[in-house]
């Protein structure tokens, strides 16, 4: 289930493998500029319900768009000159940006609500398998919890109207690409052979009039 890569140089016959298992509902784990993440194909419905399946958050702005550049944003969601020239700055990054979703983008994802998180991360890997499918990917964080089934309960924030995202706990990220092999679900892991470090992204809500912390990551905000 794993493969070693090399980033910069990956085998184009594995990425029209990884391509093939997306296209059929696979999920696949490889590394990016904070931490390991799970991914699916944005339009496989079957790869959306295992992907939301593993992972314990109801918010679905845990989930996030994998883009391999700017221009994708623009066909799933809505943004302006201010918004282009803030996520220009800030891309490739470690920064996810919750934005309002276009018309027929939360169908295609089955979402419940207007926003997603959409980035760019600095990482040849995932910028390759982006290009090589030809359209972003759905993708959540790899947390340990993940490898053992958790059926936990969620807990309603104190103040309801506090929409920030807590930080990952360290210990829950992983580092090399053999620890995942306890998901069960997980159809291909690429690894870079070298350990990741344990981060999370910045997430900045730029879906209203101010931009919003969601969550302080290894991103510097304001910048």
């Amino acid at each position: 289930m794993i493969e070693y890569v090399v980033p910069e140089n990956i085998d184009h016959r594995l990425l029209a493998r990884a391509k093939g298992l997306l296209a059929e509902g696979g999920l696949l784990a490889f590394p990016t500029d904070t931490s390991w993440s799970l991914a699916c194909s944005m339009k496989s419905r079957e790869g959306i319900k295992k992907l939301k399946s593993l992972s314990v958050e109801r918010d679905e702005r845990y989930f996030t768009l994998l883009c391999s550049d700017i221009s994708q944003f623009g066909e799933f969601c809505s943004m302006d000159n201010t918004r282009f020239r803030l996520i220009k700055r800030l891309s490739p990054g470690p920064y996810t940006f919750v934005l309002k979703t276009l018309l027929g983008t939360e169908k295609v994802l089955g979402l419940r609500r207007r926003e997603v998180g959409i980035r760019i991360p600095c990482h040849p890997l995932p910028l390759a398998l982006v290009s090589t499918l030809g359209q972003p990917l759905y993708s959540v964080t790899a947390k340990r919890n993940m490898t053992a089934g958790y059926e936990g309960t969620w807990e309603e924030p104190e103040d309801p109207d506090d929409t920030r995202f807590p930080p990952i706990p360290e210990e829950e990220l992983f580092e090399g690409g053999w620890e995942l092999e306890d998901i069960n679900g997980i159809d291909l892991i690429l690894d870079g052979g070298e350990e990741q470090n344990r981060m999370f992204s910045t997430v900045l809500d730029v879906s209203g009039d101010e931009v919003i912390v969601l969550r302080q990551g290894v991103g510097p905000w304001p910048v």
